[in-house]
């Protein structure tokens, strides 16, 4: 999401898709069920521009919305974009919403292109290729980590109802800190977020199970490729708890120590072969769709136990001027539901880095725990919700 520093102008910002829609051949497309696979065909009618009216990151159908899979929203001086995984990453997402806030600005200015066609700015990528296809090289590999994590389990919020809360602090605290720690800024926050889960959560709830991240990783840092469909791989990170106390310090050392094995092209390459690889058995392209379907859900079911949570950290979003000093803030909320009950996404903006809880529990221990452990370590919060928790305690 982008906080403007004005509300925002729908008509305008509806003008602004239709213009920037064509540019983008992973956006510009349907999906259709063919007898062996999914497929994409390009999108001949016109998506919707809509007012947030519920909460963010429901289901996104795919026969909604003009059978587009994505969905832009506003709220006041809020512009959403929910996409839905299978056409892009986090990568693909924010190339497309700044390309849309760099035109609604224009067409507000009244800068529309009439004479002459727009072009994308210099800055925006086009690119459509498979990456994966492209940096596969085969390789005998095992599959994903199976073993069951912790599950973060307890009363829901009403059914379809999602709570968000943001955290905000300054990115330059959180560098200084990281740095102190001899640790990223991604590791820092990963280890906070097991140390929260631990103290708010396992410390409650004993299992002997380990506590385990899914860490959303951008593939095209480490292998060409600047394409906007889907080039991500996941690193699994944790640490399993026994009897005793634990110390924050410890975490990090095993955060640090998984990132350091996982982290690298050698291990990023198996993921691609194994990803690849399966798709590319030709007992798998014979099976109908309507059994790799039932397989499919099978395999998700049981490869999001092996996950306590997912934390995507986006990094810093840089937008040109002069539309940036027009944004007062950029935001990364991640779709929870009852599979993965809490999720975390987190980006910067300027001088400011905001780490976003969503989750359908009413229990908001564990975010409680999580800020005040950064306000320990000698970082200023500033706290905002989508208001659920309140509405839950008026009633």
């Amino acid at each position: 999401s982008v906080i403007l520093k004005e509300d925002v102008q729908p008509e305008i910002l509806e003008e602004a898709l239709l213009e920037i829609l064509p540019w983008f051949q992973t956006f510009d497309v349907r999906l259709r069920r063919g007898f062996f696979w999914y497929y994409f065909e390009k999108n001949k009618k016109k998506p919707k521009v809509m007012e947030e009216v519920t909460y963010p990151c429901r289901y996104l159908d795919p026969y909604a919305n003009n059978q587009y899979l994505f969905r832009v929203t506003y709220y006041k001086k809020r512009i959403n974009l929910e996409v839905f995984h299978a056409i892009t990453d986090g990568f693909g997402a924010v190339n497309f919403l700044k390309e849309l806030i760099y035109c609604y600005f224009d067409h507000l200015d009244g800068k529309k292109t009439t004479e002459t066609k727009r072009s994308p700015s210099e800055d925006c990528f086009l690119n459509s290729e498979d990456s994966y296809l492209k940096h596969y090289k085969k390789q005998d590999v095992k599959g994903y980590e199976t073993k069951r994590a912790v599950q973060l389990k307890g009363e829901h919020l009403k059914e379809g109802a999602v709570g968000v809360v943001h955290g905000m602090f300054p990115i330059e605290k959180v560098k200084e800190v990281s740095k102190k720690y001899g640790a990223s800024i991604t590791q820092y926050l990963t280890a906070v977020l097991i140390f929260s889960i631990y103290e708010a959560y396992y410390k409650v709830k004993p299992n002997g199970q380990p506590i385990r991240v899914n860490v959303p990783v951008n593939l095209r840092q480490y292998f060409e490729s600047t394409t906007t469909r889907n080039f991500f791989g996941v690193l699994g990170v944790g640490m399993a708890f026994e009897e005793g106390e634990y110390r924050f310090e410890e975490i990090l050392e095993q955060v640090k120590q998984d990132f350091k094995e996982q982290l690298n092209k050698e291990s990023l390459e198996k993921l691609i072969s194994y990803n690849v690889s399966n798709e590319k058995k030709w007992v798998v392209r014979l099976v109908p769709l309507f059994i790799k379907n039932i397989a499919v859900k099978w395999i998700y079911r049981n490869s999001i136990k092996a996950f306590t949570t997912t934390l995507s950290n986006i990094g810093a979003i840089q937008l040109r001027e002069p539309y940036a000093k027009r944004v007062e803030n950029v935001t990364l909320i991640m779709g929870a539901s009852k599979k993965q009950e809490v999720k975390c996404g987190a980006c910067s903006y300027g001088e400011t880095m905001t780490m976003t809880f969503s989750s359908v529990l009413k229990d908001v221990s564990i975010q409680k725990v999580f800020y005040r452990n950064l306000a320990n370590d000698g970082i200023p919060v500033s706290i905002m919700t989508n208001g659920i928790y309140y509405e839950r305690e008026e009633e």
